[in-house]
């Protein structure tokens, strides 16, 4: 209902207890409740065992009830439950399967316009795990009839009173993200770069949910336009040689080295020379610790990550699909952003969470925005290829292989990559890193908003997510 900021220490106290006590897991016998339970513990970091499943399977075969078959409520359960999934959990891929294959079968034997197939075809497509609480905070509101003496009109009032709050803090932080992009006086020197500073300030609304962390999504949008604007510097105006000085000055980081430059790079390079500095020095004000030294070199890093895919467009060339995703990991930015959040958070000073903690959930991350971004530029955005594309670099590899055939292999590495996000979550939820774990996996889910286009290249489901967070009401 977006108002759990408001209950953390009683909703950790209770799953705290339930996890220590197993009780939910002796108390309820029917499938939806046992299905809630494990997906509320493992959501919150506690590494609640998959066989608890194990129980639903007939005895004789190893296979699942048909009696559940019939349980709609029961089915949603097990469905949203193993979206929770870790590698080598083949119960739960089990789980997925039989309940994925059952509801589609209601979906066929339902009319489409019931509330019961509404809310089928939304569990199948936006399940919980991999979706914004936000966007499914409406929704669920709808739906929600009361519980334990809670009436519905109670908890909606106050959703929709937090909602109101927490509304007009996001149009403040807006309002000072475009203020400070338009001092930087980019759009106006580059025209062909992006112009959207409400679309980048929708990411760290999106990611640190929050409403206490104001200057953190204000921080965190300012270094999200950067990635956007040196990614057109590299895509749009840069020839090799121009790109490769400007890859040099930015691992120099010094200001003096901006005058190497081409005139119409230098404003770039001190914008983020300036704002990156800037947030090192307020980091350090907070938490006693300067990183900009290492907030510096994932700039470099990223700009080193560029400049190879402007070569291979460049040569004509088309890298292996190792070769491609190890460089896409990086040109992604997702690193580059989930460094500075994790500065931004606090995190790395007087903590038991170091950097090198992160790599292997900012890589995941990072993987599926690079292949979801190739799913969607390969069928919808009609681009020249700039970036490259990993459907282009597998069907160069595998000869016999259809866009089709390419695409469901996509599908299945993004699959992979939530599934070692869900192993690292449950290794980093720690009091001191959930703010962390929690904001990185709501990076990926941001990211089927970002590149899920329409066959007029518009972006639908971001510009209702814009609309409702922003200037919408939770009103039913």
């Amino acid at each position: 209902m977006g108002i759990e900021h408001h209950f953390q220490e009683e909703i950790q106290s209770i799953l705290q207890k339930e996890f220590e006590q197993s009780a939910c897991f002796l108390k309820y016998q029917n499938h939806h409740d046992i299905s809630l339970c494990f997906r509320l513990l493992r959501q919150e970091g506690y590494h609640v065992s998959a066989d608890v499943f194990k129980r639903f399977k007939n005895n004789d075969d190893g296979t699942f009830g048909l009696n559940l078959s019939q349980d709609v409520n029961g089915l949603i359960g097990l469905y949203e439950a193993s979206q929770l999934g870790v590698e080598g959990e083949f119960i739960l891929d089990e789980v997925a399967n039989f309940s994925g294959e059952h509801l589609n079968a209601c979906l066929a034997n339902n009319d489409s316009s019931c509330d019961e197939a509404r809310i089928i075809r939304e569990t199948l497509k936006y399940p919980y795990h991999k979706n914004l609480a936000s966007c499914k905070a409406k929704s669920f509101i709808n739906n929600f009839k009361g519980i334990n003496g809670w009436g519905r009109s109670t908890l909606q009032e106050l959703a929709n009173m937090d909602y109101s709050i927490t509304k007009e803090i996001h149009q403040h932080e807006l309002a000072q993200v475009s203020r400070w992009w338009k001092s930087l006086g980019l759009a106006e020197e580059l025209k062909l770069l992006r112009d959207q500073p409400l679309k980048w300030y929708t990411w760290p609304m999106a990611v640190l949910q929050d409403p206490r962390m104001s200057q953190q999504r204000i921080e965190l949008a300012k270094c999200i336009s950067l990635v956007y604007v040196i990614d057109d510097i590299f895509d749009v105006y840069g020839t090799i040689e121009e790109l490769t000085l400007f890859t040099q000055v930015v691992n120099r980081w010094e200001l003096s080295a901006m005058v190497d430059l081409p005139e119409y790079m230098r404003s770039t390079y001190k914008a983020l020379y300036n704002t990156i500095n800037s947030i090192g020095n307020n980091i350090y004000k907070i938490y006693g610790q300067n990183p900009t030294q290492n907030l510096r070199n994932t700039w470099a890093n990223l700009c080193n990550a560029f400049l190879k895919e402007a070569k291979w467009f460049a040569s004509g060339v088309v890298p292996s699909t190792n070769e491609y995703l190890k460089n896409g990991v990086v040109s992604s930015g997702v690193g580059t952003i989930l460094v500075h959040m994790f500065y931004i958070l606090g995190l790395g000073v007087n903590s038991n969470i170091h950097l090198e903690d992160i790599s292997s959930m900012s890589s995941s991350g990072a993987m599926i925005l690079r292949l979801w971004d190739d799913l969607g530029s390969a069928k919808d955005e009609n681009q020249e290829g700039k970036d490259g594309s990993y459907i282009e670099c597998y069907m160069k590899e595998n000869k016999d292989a259809s866009i089709e055939l390419a695409r469901e292999h996509v599908i299945k590495l993004i699959e992979d990559e939530w599934k070692n996000l869900n192993k690292e979550h449950l290794h980093l939820m720690s009091p001191s890193s959930r703010s962390f774990s929690k904001a990185s996996l709501n990076s990926a889910r941001m990211v089927p908003l970002m590149y899920s286009y329409d066959d007029n290249q518009s972006l639908p489901i971001l510009q209702e997510y814009i609309k409702s967070m922003l200037y919408g009401d939770l009103s039913m």
